[in-house]
């Protein structure tokens, strides 16, 4: 399967992807920490289905130091003890806000209470804007076919600066 479009090579769609991409890199820049950033960003992206997100967000975390045993456990997450609770949360959040359509409540009051126990606010917006943000990615990747593979970590953020 092919690439169906490319973004950056239309007029429109490379100013939708340079602004797009500055909400990343504010969510990067924030508080929340890189090694949760990664996992919130590698899981929405198992959870739909996008190889391209899953092969940016697996280079960026390992070239940052994460271990291989906490990669291949993200997809199974609560059956493994290699997270912190606040991962924990923020990977339950995660679940739930991308699964929106699975759960008449979207995100459960537990979850909530878990995140706002582990996270201040800037945290806390941080990663609920990078939730959605994830979830807009995986979407623009897998409606134009974008293939997981060829990512080298540091691309996005060469491209970005």
């Amino acid at each position: 399967m092919d690439s169906r479009f490319n973004l950056f090579e239309n007029e429109f769609g490379s100013r939708f992807a340079k602004r797009f991409a500055g909400a990343g890199m504010l969510v990067h820049e924030s508080p929340l920490p890189k090694s949760t950033q990664e996992l919130v960003s590698l899981r929405a992206s198992q959870i739909n289905g996008c190889g391209h997100c899953i092969d940016m967000h697996v280079k960026e975390a390992a070239a940052a130091g994460e271990s291989a045993v906490r990669l291949h456990l993200v997809a199974a997450w609560r059956e493994s003890t290699v997270f912190t609770e606040a991962e924990r949360a923020a990977l339950a959040l995660t679940e739930e806000g991308t699964r929106l359509a699975d759960a008449h409540q979207g995100v459960s009051d537990e979850t909530w209470a878990q995140v706002r126990k582990h996270y201040d606010d800037d945290q806390t917006a941080a990663l609920v804007s990078l939730v959605a943000l994830i979830n807009a990615a995986n979407r623009l990747a897998v409606i134009t076919h974008q293939k997981g593979g060829s990512y080298e970590a540091g691309m996005f953020a060469a491209a970005s600066g």
